[in-house]
């Protein structure tokens, strides 16, 4: 395992920038959200840790990119605001997810809730669900995996002609896997930063994806024609568990957030962080850095204790009434819950 640590007054520089108007800025942030967002320069710090990664097929040291401070962040001037008028976030189904329309709807109902809570300030509201058909999207079936394939770029081709006017971004989810050219084996998610437009797959959030078991996995000799869509009904989809919802919420946050001109994070351990396998995306924490919360924050407004109040609240209930009771599987969230707490210690402190 490698440990990537920055120098204190680098990560200072990052947060806080150079240039003497976001340095004003930043100054207007309260006592208690400068010892929120400067923890990360305390070694040691309990909430905001150093990037690891465990082997040269993990993302940092297979994809180099320069890292993205504050100031490169808000001086792009191809990046995302929203603005009056496009401050909503619309979320597109493709395909099925479980077993039955009301699982579908309960499920993306508790991502549009966890997504509007994540990205505080802004509305997220989903559209009707769309049949893979009804996109008109090539497919094919992976060569090593034997499951079926969606190509991404197609499906952001067909979520641009969608895009509802008033929309800040539409992302398209679905239980298929992806992939973006016939060159890859598979990808996570796809999006578009120019189009605001983002499509991605939880298929292989199933804990038995790459076991030869998979119930997804078609017969070797099964070669379905091209533009047959009749091979996706009935196509599995896996059961909606804690972890799988950990993991969607997980992956939507962080390719939404490509979206609003956030880079891979290469500061500290961040959802923003870049992945190439499962153990790699779970090893990424739930939320942002002070990095890139300022990023956030600064496109959209936010209130850093209201934001976290926010997620808190989405933990602990449903539809008003205990979580428990309503059915959502929160069980994989509680280490969130607890780093919620702390944090909002500080803030109130």
């Amino acid at each position: 395992m490698h440990v990537i640590e920055h120098p204190v007054e680098g990560l200072r520089s990052a947060l806080r920038s150079t240039r003497k108007d976001l340095i004003e800025t930043y100054e207007k942030y309260s006592k208690e959200e400068k010892s929120l967002l400067e923890g990360c320069l305390i070694p040691g710090n309990s909430l905001f840790s150093p990037i690891t990664f465990h082997s040269h097929s993990d993302w940092i040291p297979s994809h180099p990119e320069t890292p993205q401070d504050f100031q490169s962040f808000y001086s792009n001037p191809y990046r995302r605001t929203p603005n009056k008028g496009h401050t909503t976030i619309y979320i597109q189904t493709i395909g099925s997810f479980g077993e039955g329309v009301g699982i579908t709807e309960q499920y993306v109902e508790w991502l549009r809730e966890y997504c509007q809570a994540f990205f505080y300030g802004l509305v997220v509201e989903f559209l009707p669900a769309v049949t893979v058909a009804s996109t008109s999207c090539t497919f094919r079936v992976n060569s090593n995996s034997y499951n079926l394939q969606l190509h991404a770029g197609e499906l952001l081709g067909f979520l641009k002609k969608r895009k509802p006017k008033d929309a800040f971004c539409i992302v398209g989810i679905t239980m298929i896997d992806l992939y973006p050219r016939d060159s890859w084996n598979f990808v996570f998610g796809q999006a578009s930063l120019t189009e605001g437009v983002g499509v991605f797959s939880f298929a292989r959030y199933d804990d038995d994806f790459y076991k030869r078991s998979y119930a997804g996995r078609l017969k070797k000799a099964m070669k379905p024609k091209p533009g047959d869509y009749s091979v996706f009904q009935g196509y599995y989809t896996p059961p909606i568990t804690s972890k799988l919802l950990l993991r969607s919420c997980k992956t939507l946050t962080h390719e939404i957030g490509h979206i609003f001109g956030v880079q891979h994070c290469q500061w500290l351990q961040c959802v923003m962080q870049g992945s190439n396998h499962l153990e790699e995306s779970d090893r990424r924490p739930m939320d942002v850095c002070p990095i890139c919360l300022r990023k956030l924050q600064s496109a959209i407004g936010f209130k850093i204790a209201d934001r976290y109040k926010a997620l808190l609240c989405w933990i602990d209930t449903g539809e008003g009434v205990s979580a428990l009771h309503s059915g959502k599987p929160t069980e994989s969230f509680q280490d969130f819950r607890q780093w919620l707490c702390k944090c909002l210690s500080i803030l109130r402190d």
